[in-house]
């Protein structure tokens, strides 16, 4: 496994990472324990070093499987996490119905990483988000309060997700960012106009999440894939029928790319998010052994400039039908 820095950081992580979320959350009901804790220590067998987890993924749950899965291996793995909610745990993972509410004031910064550390069974915290901007309460404050924990040697590194370039600009002077985590695949393009710019300038490391669109960029999906009350997508405006089939084309544009490498279209659209930039590293998210096999295998992808032209061309014709999220939770992006 190849390996990437986070920017101008000493973080070195694997080229991919594996993104935890839905193996507790979000995408139908938790999944098995001893499954899924088998499926992270086979992602460490295969070189991957990078762990991406949250407070609110169950909530709590997945913070405990991952601490769980990787005490054995704490020396050689990056464990990343979030705060930023108020947390119920008996709220609707859809994010739909008595969603937690935004909490980034100082005082539950510390409380929320205080717990994580027991969850996730280490003294340190490698990468610490915060989940979503809370308009609430200054940046500046946030950054304050990160940097303190730093200080008092509970984290190492700090990070944003979905948030602004003058979020950004404002979070980095207080305390230097190690990452951004936002959403960006070849169907969610929005941080290139200035989010990845304002990064490379400033020397931040980016970390794409869903970079496989939520599974619709694997080809394994069309107008009639039909998803369960408990999947986070189908509340989502770009997982509707119409959109599904409208937005096929992409599909078909990884399809002809990954026949001519002997590759599959997820690998293709991993491969092009590793060949944007090097301090790029995403993390696909899967509960199934053959597809971090796969995911994996996408690092061994070489597109010339040739394929990237290709695809970039190709895909600038293809308009993406549907939001990304619900208003309500579009909301919370890009502050």
């Amino acid at each position: 496994m190849q390996k990437r820095k986070l920017g101008n950081s000493n973080l070195e992580v694997s080229a991919i990472g594996l993104g935890c979320m839905g193996m507790s959350f979000s995408y139908g009901p938790p999944k098995n324990t001893q499954e899924m804790i088998a499926l992270l220590r086979v992602a460490v067998e295969r070189g991957v070093t990078f762990f991406d987890t949250a407070e609110v993924y169950g909530p709590f749950l997945n913070e405990e499987l991952v601490g769980e899965a990787l005490a054995p291996f704490r020396d050689h793995v990056v464990i990343a996490t979030k705060f930023g909610f108020n947390l119920d745990p008996n709220f609707d993972p859809r994010g739909m119905k008595g969603a937690p509410g935004l909490n980034s004031r100082p005082e539950h910064i510390q409380q929320a990483v205080e717990d994580s550390l027991k969850r996730l069974r280490v003294d340190v915290i490698d990468l610490l988000y915060q989940h979503r901007v809370d308009p609430d309460v200054p940046i500046e404050d946030v950054a304050g309060a990160v940097k303190d924990l730093i200080q008092q040697g509970k984290v190492k590194h700090f990070g944003l997700s979905e948030a602004g370039v003058q979020t950004i600009r404002r979070a980095h002077a207080v305390q230097p960012l190690t990452a951004l985590q936002s959403e960006y695949s070849l169907w969610t393009r929005t941080p290139e106009k200035e989010v990845i710019p304002t990064l490379e300038e400033l020397g931040i490391g980016f970390v794409p999440y869903s970079p496989l669109g939520r599974g619709f960029l694997t080809g394994k999906m069309d107008e009639k894939t039909t998803f369960d009350s408990s999947d986070f997508r189908s509340t989502l405006p770009r997982f509707t029928p119409e959109a599904l089939k409208a937005n096929q084309v992409l599909i078909d544009l990884l399809g002809s790319i990954a026949e001519q490498k002997q590759a599959t279209p997820a690998q293709i659209a991993l491969a092009w998010l590793l060949a944007q930039k090097p301090w790029i590293v995403p993390i696909p998210g899967t509960t199934k052994l053959h597809r971090l096999a796969e995911n994996i295998g996408a690092v061994a992808v070489e597109l010339t400039s040739n394929d990237l032209r290709e695809i970039d061309s190709a895909a600038s014709k293809a308009t993406v039908h549907g939001a990304r999220y619900p208003e309500k939770l579009e909301q919370m992006t890009g502050r």
